[in-house]
């Protein structure tokens, strides 16, 4: 009789990006959507929008299996401590990488995982330096035809051809900066028992 090394797992999210970094661990899960208002509080920083909602989002969820453990993740931009969200549009698009051109953005990744059943929760946070490559508005505007990056905070992806935006990467976790810290993660699950790899 084989028994199941993993206990239910739900990512409270609802983003592709972050289902496909977690698949990447080859353990079984669920996603849900964690309905988590993100609206920043007055005079909260980057570092502490990520960190609570991630902690928001990991404990948001309620679950039908005992010993489920929720992964919650979320992501702040920044150059200068000013957020950058996501674009939307080509026009909002052109203008963030206008302003991150030739500069340093910090991304702001924080991931959570809650014990359901013990309400005890783990969170760390991940920080990565991008920089950009003096860039001109004709470079901007063929990247972001190739790669329309409209729904990824700060206007690119990193594993398509945003790559060829950057000067340097600075981060201990290359898979932060796609929206999910996997060795942080994997820090966080083998503490709560689940076996990796």
């Amino acid at each position: 009789m084989k028994i199941n090394k993993y206990p239910p797992i739900i990512l409270a999210s609802t983003s592709k990006y972050r289902s496909e970094l977690l698949n990447k661990l080859r353990m079984p899960f669920e996603t849900a959507n964690p309905a988590v208002d993100e609206t920043p509080l007055t005079g909260e920083s980057p570092v502490a929008i990520a960190s609570r909602l991630a902690l928001a989002k990991s404990r948001a969820i309620t679950a039908p299996f005992p010993n489920t453990l929720v992964i919650g993740s979320d992501q702040v931009a920044s150059i200068d401590n000013r957020v950058i969200g996501k674009p939307g549009n080509m026009d909002r698009a052109i203008e963030q990488l206008t302003l991150s051109s030739g500069r340093c953005v910090e991304f702001h990744t924080a991931v959570s995982v809650t014990d359901i059943d013990g309400g005890k929760s783990l969170s760390q946070l991940e920080t990565t330096r991008v920089y950009f490559r003096a860039l001109s508005h004709a470079q901007i505007v063929r990247y972001l035809e190739a790669d329309r990056p409209f729904d990824c905070a700060g206007s690119f992806k990193a594993e398509g051809m945003g790559i060829t935006l950057f000067q340097k990467i600075e981060s201990r976790d290359p898979s932060a900066l796609v929206g999910l810290p996997l060795i942080a993660l994997v820090e966080m699950l083998t503490t709560f028992g689940v076996e990796l790899p």
